[in-house]
């Protein structure tokens, strides 16, 4: 079951057009990572699935609600974290999520219940009392995604969470994400951090007004760079070269600066076979590692290559 499913979905804005035929499916519970470089379009897309604009054609269906149809259901069933979210400096931080969530209606004792739960999961406990004006911007932007939860919804959209935080409170917000993902929630996160995303996120689009790309980031990087071994051998590597060259299931070979570099369809079952052949051929092997691309090179391949789906 998909909790966010688009169908050609279009915006424009007199004749710039910001989100250009978007279809995608968004399983229910998973953490899917939208990834675009600045303009192309992904705030345009998340402000459409919140039901905040309107499409200027095509459609979608956010846990069963279809937008233009349900949207006052929609809001309801949606959080979102805007890149610059709203709160009241003047009150605390627990009266700010209850003002919040008796906004959708939830009574005091559950308003206050559902404060005090993500004020103490995100560290905020402590300091609820006290006027947000006086907050940090790292606790800040951790209030604001309480905020954006204070009503409980299925679907999260998170725009840039971690963005300007230190470690250590970067840190506490991802562990967050993996909470709220084991809880069941659907969350559709926007980044510009890569590793967060390559840590977080179960599938992953890439997007540039067009869709240009959608998987688990391991399956992008098989797509995009095929699977490999690096291999470190005592002494000369390019002695070897030869040998793992003449393997049958070896797509390519080459040497770079002290590892051999190998391209194989599938090294779990291919490695020990690549082995054996160079220790049988006399070489010294110091150590075998996958060698994988980050997914910063397949955000990049994809983006300035503009390749996209059929």
């Amino acid at each position: 079951m998909h909790a966010i499913e688009t169908y050609e979905l279009t915006r424009a804005f007199g004749d710039r057009v910001a989100v250009d035929h978007l279809t995608l499916a968004a399983p229910r519970g998973a953490v899917f990572g939208f990834l675009g470089p600045n303009g192309a379009g992904k705030t345009t897309t998340v402000r459409m699935l919140a039901a905040l604009i309107a499409p200027t054609s095509g459609s979608a269906v956010i846990e069963g609600n279809r937008l233009g149809v349900s949207d006052q259901e929609i809001r309801r069933r949606v959080g979102l974290l805007t890149e610059s979210p709203g709160l009241y400096d003047r009150l605390s931080a627990r009266q700010n999520l209850v003002f919040f969530a008796r906004l959708y209606d939830l009574d005091a004792h559950r308003a206050e219940a559902q404060a005090e739960r993500y004020l103490r999961m995100l560290g905020l406990w402590e300091r609820r009392d006290d006027p947000v004006g006086g907050f940090s911007r790292g606790m800040r932007q951790k209030l604001a995604i309480a905020r954006a939860l204070s009503h409980d919804p299925p679907v999260l959209f998170l725009d840039e969470p971690t963005a300007g935080l230190d470690p250590e409170a970067a840190r506490t917000v991802r562990e967050f994400i993996k909470e709220l993902r084991t809880e069941g929630r659907t969350i559709f996160l926007t980044t510009h951090n890569l590793p967060e995303a390559d840590e977080l996120c179960d599938l992953i689009a890439v997007f540039r007004t067009r869709l240009l790309r959608i998987g688990a980031p391991a399956t992008l990087r098989a797509e995009l760079f095929g699977r490999g071994t690096r291999v470190q051998l005592a002494g000369d590597d390019a002695a070897f070269l030869h040998v793992a060259r003449n393997l049958a299931f070896v797509h390519a070979a080459e040497v770079a600066g002290d590892t051999l570099h190998v391209a194989l369809d599938d090294p779990d079952d291919q490695n020990p076979h690549l082995v054996r052949a160079l220790v049988e051929a006399g070489a010294a092997v110091r150590y075998v590692e996958a060698r994988e691309h980050s997914l910063e090179d397949v955000y990049l391949q994809l983006v300035r290559g503009g390749e996209a789906t059929a």
